[in-house]
């Protein structure tokens, strides 16, 4: 078998002799050696101590876990190797974290993604974006800018093998953890998210809590060839947002976490800056959408560094389909009109 290409020579050759172009590459590089190392920690499970232990939880039900809190040190501590790095923003950290103030770029940080999964051995991820730095007047604020800027984007996702799904603005890659060599290698070029599949993904208990819009997309999911979609969908549900991105990859259909009516929900759960920016950036360059319900994810602008949204993606046409709840005509249009009028997901 001919051995697949390294990450680091795609991205070698990617960065010929651009100096910002060879900051991207090298920090990309310093994510992926953390990330081996994440995946050695994950695969020793309960050998490596209690790392689904509560430490914290926060106003809207989330948890911080043992796990989080090694998690951010690891890609913390490979990110301060890079000497490319200006600021870190972490989940993990309330303020903007200084590194080297005159490096060329910003990284924001999810270490580690669907840590309700940990005690159960499912699949975990982490998250990133990285942004050119730009002059503002405090740290928090170069942060505050559209996905639109984002330099690269990536996900890793921990299950039984390691993979890095990675974009630098020339479409989607899928790169796999060579357990061996410990280094990364190409698996899939130019993926592309398959259109027709019936499948949506969204957490079914908060039902109650959507806004009217939502429910009626989802019941006319559920009705199946009865229903205004005129086909049987099925559900999934996997607690992990990178899990989810990682079967629409593969596989197609559309993922939902809207704003709802719960304390904290207002706004939606997941974070724009690095969670929302950095999907949407490789749903987009794999040829699906990613939106808010009302605007594209690429376009918000964050007023703070941990800001919320609502954050809808897949494939094309499940999207622009789901859009037609809101401009009509059909869908909760027609059962409706007051709800022309509103936008999706929003409180």
């Amino acid at each position: 078998m001919t051995p697949r290409k390294r990450l680091d020579d795609t991205l070698n050759a990617w960065a010929e002799a651009d100096p910002l172009k060879d900051a991207v590459a090298a920090t990309i590089l310093c994510l992926a050696e953390a990330a081996a190392k994440m995946s050695r920690l994950l695969a020793a499970g309960p050998l490596a101590g209690d790392l689904g232990h509560v430490l914290f939880s926060g106003e809207a039900g989330e948890e911080q876990k043992a796990l989080d809190v090694q998690a951010e040190a690891i890609f913390t501590a490979g990110l301060r190797t890079a000497a490319r790095i200006a600021a870190i923003a972490s989940e993990e950290a309330p303020d903007a974290i200084p590194l080297n103030p005159d490096a060329p770029l910003l990284v924001a940080l999810d270490p580690l993604d669907g840590s309700s999964n940990i005690e159960t051995g499912l699949t975990v991820g982490s998250i990133f974006s990285i942004l050119p730095r730009a002059a503002a007047t405090t740290l928090e604020q170069q942060f505050l800018r559209p996905g639109t800027t984002q330099l690269a984007a990536g996900y890793l996702l921990y299950g039984p093998h390691t993979s890095l799904v990675l974009s630098v603005g020339q479409g989607t890659d899928l790169y796999v953890l060579d357990q061996e060599s410990g280094t990364f290698r190409l698996a899939q070029a130019g993926l592309q998210i398959p259109r027709g599949k019936a499948e949506f993904a969204i957490n079914m208990s908060n039902y109650r809590h959507w806004d009217e819009n939502v429910r009626a997309y989802i019941d006319d999911c559920l009705s199946g060839e009865d229903g205004l979609h005129k086909t049987d969908f099925n559900m999934r549900w996997l607690a992990c947002m990178v899990a989810e991105a990682h079967r629409i990859f593969n596989r197609g259909g559309i993922y939902l976490y809207p704003a709802d009516a719960r304390k904290g929900y207002g706004s939606g759960r997941l974070r724009l800056l690095y969670e929302a920016n950095p999907i949407a950036m490789l749903v987009h360059q794999a040829g699906g959408l990613a939106t808010d319900g009302a605007m594209p994810i690429l376009e918000k602008i964050p007023l703070k560094l941990h800001q919320r949204t609502p954050l809808i993606f897949g494939a094309r046409e499940k999207v622009e389909h789901l859009a037609a709840y809101v401009s009509g005509p059909g869908g909760a249009g027609e059962r409706a009109p007051l709800f022309r009028r509103r936008t999706l997901f929003c409180a």
